[in-house]
């Protein structure tokens, strides 16, 4: 294929003559909505399976949360409590860039655990005036620091995601340099000296929290539960208080955003935390 292009081909009857050879009788895929979706056409292809959902973004429909969001929030929330100091004795704006291409849902949880006084996530275009206003603000009140959390997915009222590169890196553009953005603009429009922060792949590893630990082992026990039933197809999802399944196709079929009605949104503007709108 031409230079810089993806030549895909399709190898799923391959696939699906090995798994007949090797006369496996199911199969667990774990991953997020790329893993989910590849996983529906091979149950469509007769593959018995059933799906686990793992994704620090959180973004899978159907489930309450996934496995490995709460790790990742709570890596953020330890390096935005480090910040602080920083932040606080040089009178600075950090600007902490989280993942999240598509939901902000990091950036939300660990902003508010964290004490983050703007954070900006992709369901909430920004307004750069707001952004600076807030850190403004906070500089008139005799608080000459401020915590800016920003998802990997967020942009500017009128504009569109920013890609870390003009080409496309395998199947899907890298995004990344959201929080250099939104850093220099601050420092233009305000005169405040900012750093930017990008924790990248620092979220994605480390020691899995308690919670996280018992929610993998609540799936995986699910999912072997549901193989046992004949239950495929399905995926696996903290339906609290229990875990049940849900069709493989109806996760996949919406992504799930932080609703802008919902309270965890309501509960940041009323202590006072600003998502540049």
């Amino acid at each position: 294929g031409e230079t810089g292009k993806t030549v895909e081909r399709d190898i799923s009857d391959a696939v699906v003559s090995n798994f007949q050879k090797l006369g496996l009788d199911a199969l667990i895929v774990i991953g997020g909505d790329g893993t989910l979706n590849i996983v529906q056409k091979f149950y469509e292809k007769g593959i018995p399976l059933v799906g686990v959902p793992k994704t620090i973004d959180n973004d899978i429909g159907g489930t309450v949360i996934t496995f490995g969001f709460d790790t990742a929030v709570n890596t953020a929330r330890d390096a935005l409590d480090k910040l602080h100091t920083t932040a606080q004795s040089h009178r600075r704006v950090i600007v902490v860039e989280v993942m999240g291409r598509h939901a902000g849902w990091i950036a939300v949880h660990s902003g508010i655990a964290g004490g983050a006084d703007v954070i900006l996530i992709p369901e909430i275009p920004y307004d750069s005036a707001k952004v600076v206003e807030a850190v403004m603000m906070r500089e008139r009140l005799g608080k000459h620091f401020s915590i800016v959390v920003v998802a990997e997915g967020a942009f500017e009222q009128g504009g569109q995601p920013i890609h870390a590169e003009a080409k496309q890196l395998g199947r899907e553009q890298r995004l990344g340099g959201v929080g250099e953005r939104v850093a220099s603009t601050i420092t233009e429009l305000s005169g405040k000296e900012t750093r930017v922060v990008v924790l990248g792949h620092l979220q994605r590893g480390g020691p899995p929290t308690t919670f996280d630990r018992v929610l993998g082992t609540r799936f995986g026990a699910a999912a072997a539960r549901f193989i046992r039933k004949g239950a495929f197809g399905r995926m696996v999802a903290l339906i609290p208080p229990d875990v049940e399944s849900v069709a493989i196709r109806e996760a996949i079929g919406r992504r799930k955003v932080v609703p802008l009605d919902s309270d965890i949104i309501e509960s940041a503007r009323e202590i006072g935390i600003s998502f540049g709108d």
